[in-house]
């Protein structure tokens, strides 16, 4: 999947909520894109990101909550035609989902996952392996709730950020 890139120059003139839908695959958070779209315009792209690192610092429990509703597990494909699923399915390219022993670990997990926090598992996949991931999944069991919210805020900060960097041309 390759994303439209455009100018900065270019989402700074287009209507506002263009913006917003252009910004939402990269988090699905209505105060983040909502704050983006209405700080324009941005000088450069580099400004645009500082400012999209400083709206997600910190993303809110509600916000994650609204963010995470539709996140597909970590390791299942996303299904779907849309952008967000399809940067979900190139972000965890590095999980072969013909590894049996990787796929059943990562079931599990998700499964104790949100047995213990009460929603789905969420890291920043892209360019980390399957294995990585799942030891990630297996060390964050042992967080608290407040740990682990203020890991899964973090991560989804560099989930918008990341995919934002992909939309726009440097």
């Amino acid at each position: 999947m390759t994303a439209t890139v455009i100018a900065v120059d270019a989402f700074n003139s287009m209507d506002r909520d263009d913006a917003i839908t252009l910004l939402r695959p990269c988090v699905d958070v209505d105060r983040w894109c909502e704050q983006l779209a209405d700080a324009r315009p941005f000088a450069s792209a580099e400004i645009l990101f500082a400012a999209a690192e400083l709206a997600a610092s910190p993303f809110e429990p509600d916000e994650i909550e609204q963010a995470l509703a539709h996140h597909p597990r970590i390791g299942e494909r996303a299904t779907g035609a849309n952008t967000e699923a399809a940067l979900s399915r190139a972000e965890q390219a590095g999980i072969d989902p013909t590894d049996a022993d990787i796929a059943a670990a990562l079931v599990e997990g998700n499964r104790a996952y949100e047995q213990r926090f009460g929603r789905v598992f969420l890291i920043r996949a892209a360019g980390r392996s399957a294995s990585e991931i799942l030891a990630a999944l297996t060390e964050r069991l042992g967080n608290t709730d407040a740990d682990e919210t203020a890991i899964v805020a973090d991560q989804l900060r560099q989930i918008a950020v990341l995919r934002l960097k992909g939309i726009f041309a440097p």
